[in-house]
């Protein structure tokens, strides 16, 4: 499997990398077992949490994650794992009141809080990539990457990331960093698939000048590229199904991704996969690991069996006919996540 290095650190990682979102809800531990130890014998060594984690977001649930992590990382060699978790910091309203008190304020406090509590749970004594999981503007730059940069000292994390960024914010923290000799962001975790290319309209400029790396999520669009919801499916337990039956703000995030225009290209995107000779879970995986601003793409699971397509991917070169089709489908259908 091929192997990136993380922004100018000298930590290197295979091309596709395990997430553990739907781990203690999706999936129970004996499956998150089984899906992780199939990841890492075909080649994947890194592994992506968050201390918010399962998902959906439940106040019985939070940690429950990095605890099924954690007992799983005991069962392979700890420098075999390029392990990577997140500190919540600000998130949407929905999200933020599932989980505990006090993670709305990336200041020095609630870090050490969250990256401590991390290290409990993971059964480590150091993360290899520590992560903001959503940006805090109303927080000096200054203090955020201060107390990062004093876990880096302390050599409990290796190097640091921010998740959910934007231009303006990564830029900010770039240049705090340089100002005040501050461990820099060395990964930025944003949403990127073939449902949702707008990264490319600003941030993959700032990634290839500043050798930030890009560590997309959701190269599925949560779901929609397999299809299940085409034609008005909304299949039994499906994130998605689940949030349209459920409050606004989940009904909102929902119609970002199920809607006219994603189903339209996702059934163009299906068309050039079935051209191709493979599934669209592997077409789609494939195309968002394929951009030189691109470390590492993570995959997601919720049974062993979908691993299958995704491992695929990591030795597919997508063709040049196929990704000129593919970016007349982009063209057509700009921006079908809302």
């Amino acid at each position: 499997m091929n192997r990136n290095r993380l922004g100018r650190s000298g930590i290197v990682v295979s091309d596709i990398c395990m997430g553990t979102m739907t781990f203690g809800t999706g999936a129970d531990e004996k499956t998150a077992f089984k899906i992780m130890d199939k990841a890492f014998d075909a080649g994947i060594d890194f592994f992506d949490t968050a201390e918010m984690y399962p998902v959906p977001p439940d106040p019985g649930y939070v940690g429950r994650t990095e605890e099924i992590v954690g007992r799983w990382l005991k069962t392979k060699p700890r420098d075999a794992i390029i392990l990577a978790t997140k500190v919540a910091g600000p998130s949407h309203g929905w999200i933020r009141a599932a989980v505990r008190e006090g993670m709305t304020t990336l200041d020095r406090h609630n870090i050490v809080r969250a990256f401590e509590g991390s290290l409990k749970k993971l059964q480590t004594d150091y993360i290899d990539l520590y992560q903001t999981h959503w940006p805090d503007h109303d927080m000096p730059y200054e203090e955020t990457l201060a107390a990062l940069d004093e876990l880096i000292q302390a050599g409990k994390v290796r190097i640091i990331g921010c998740s959910n960024e934007t231009t303006w914010g990564l830029t900010k923290s770039l240049g705090v960093s340089e100002l005040h000799g501050l461990a820099r962001y060395e990964t930025i975790q944003n949403n990127y698939s073939l449902n949702n290319r707008r990264f490319e309209d600003e941030l993959a400029q700032a990634c290839r000048q500043e050798q930030v790396s890009l560590i997309p999520y959701s190269p599925l669009a949560g779901g929609v590229l397999t299809g299940k919801y085409n034609d008005g499916g909304r299949p039994e337990g499906a994130r998605f199904t689940n949030y349209l039956n459920a409050g606004e703000r989940q009904q909102v995030m929902a119609q970002r991704f199920v809607n006219d225009k994603s189903i339209a290209s996702t059934k163009a995107f299906m068309d050039i996969a079935k051209e191709e000779g493979i599934s669209v879970v592997t077409l789609a995986t494939a195309w968002s690991k394929q951009a030189d601003f691109v470390a590492s793409t993570i995959v997601g699971a919720t049974h062993p069996d979908q691993m299958d397509d995704i491992i695929k991917a990591a030795y597919l070169t997508i063709s040049t006919d196929a990704n000129k089709k593919i970016d007349e489908v982009s063209l057509e259908h700009r921006y079908p996540m809302g």
